[in-house]
């Protein structure tokens, strides 16, 4: 889990003099963590409280999968600060959940959904995945049918990656998956988009929407390179401009002394902080200020002539002082960002 800080280091990863620690958002992710019985929960929520951590975290997230959720989980959550949960939904459709070796059962969101109303939690999102292999235009509206029939506060919908290592990677590159062509891909792209749009959803950055008000803070907090700590194996840190991963292995992490043992740390050189953070403020749909361009990237950046270039071609464009991707770079963002790194 992590703590995002509204004040570590400066605030926004500037460096300078360590304040006092602000923490702002709390998330929860990974495992699930939902997989944690209700009893262990209690006993680390409270122990979070007694700290302070939720003194000002106005948005305290759990992720699950649907079939971990249920009635009793929820309540304790939700009795010890818990208020927004995301639900893995992925797809409405058993034959892609097989696809995706996803192995809840579609009506299992639902219920999950309800579970975590009943239990008074208002802020739900749902995770939604598109472009899976066999996946047609006709099934993605299915999709979109039963998402909005759930009625989530924020949507995270994402085109389907293909990890390294992972089963679906394999079996693609054996031949035995094809992916969904990128026109296909960029069609149903902008299906959500405009569906999106149509239920009152806010299209706010790359991948997510919102309804008025809940937009996902700890996200922000990601683009807009806030600082966070992460507590737990395999958990990342991000704290004045360096990062740094907790070890993975359970038993190593749990028998330290003296604080977690850390892995793959790494300090940004200057260039490398004004890129990323450039690269992050652009996913989100409001762009970037000129004058933070400005004041970071100098006269002989070589990304001001990138910029130019990809205005020109219509995948960036300025609009009331700030430079945001186009509707066209959207359906590139990540190759559009690459570039600008």
């Amino acid at each position: 889990w992590g703590v995002l800080g509204g004040g570590w280091g400066g605030g926004g990863g500037g460096g300078g003099g360590r304040g006092a620690a602000r923490p702002g958002p709390v998330f929860f992710g990974g495992g699930p963590p939902t997989l944690l019985p209700g009893e262990l929960w209690v006993e680390l929520l409270g122990a979070m409280r007694g700290v302070g951590v939720f003194d000002r975290a106005h948005e305290v997230t759990v992720e699950a999968n649907p079939e971990t959720v249920d009635g009793r989980l929820m309540r304790v959550l939700a009795e010890g600060g818990v208020n927004r949960v995301s639900i893995g939904a992925q797809t409405f459709d058993e034959g892609m959940l097989g696809a995706l070796e996803r192995w809840h059962r579609p009506a299992s969101v639902g219920a999950a959904v309800g579970a975590v109303r009943g239990a008074g939690i208002e802020n739900v999102n749902l995770d939604l995945i598109f472009a899976i292999p066999g996946q047609t235009m006709g099934m993605l509206e299915a999709d979109l049918d039963a998402l909005m029939g759930l009625e989530p506060e924020h949507v995270s919908c994402y085109g389907l990656t293909y990890e390294a290592g992972t089963a679906l990677t394999k079996r693609v590159e054996l031949g035995r998956v094809t992916p969904v062509g990128e026109g296909l891909e960029a069609e149903m792209y902008g299906r959500v988009i405009e569906r999106l749009a149509g239920e009152g959803y806010e299209h706010y950055e790359v991948s997510s929407w919102a309804r008025a008000g809940r937009r996902c803070a700890h996200n922000v907090g990601y683009w807009e390179s806030c600082d966070w700590l992460g507590f737990g194996p395999s958990a990342a840190s991000h704290v004045g401009g360096v990062r740094w991963k907790n070890v993975a292995h359970l038993g190593k992490y749990v028998g330290s002394v003296g604080g977690a043992p850390t892995t793959d740390h790494e300090r940004l050189g200057a260039a490398r902080r004004v890129g990323e953070r450039l690269m992050l403020r652009l996913r989100v749909l409001e762009g970037v200020q000129r004058g933070w361009l400005e004041g970071n990237l100098g006269g002989g950046d070589g990304r001001w002539a990138e910029i130019e270039r990809m205005c020109a071609v219509g995948l960036l464009e300025w609009v009331g002082g700030r430079l945001r991707l186009t509707e066209r770079g959207l359906f590139v963002a990540d190759s559009v960002l690459a570039e600008l790194l």
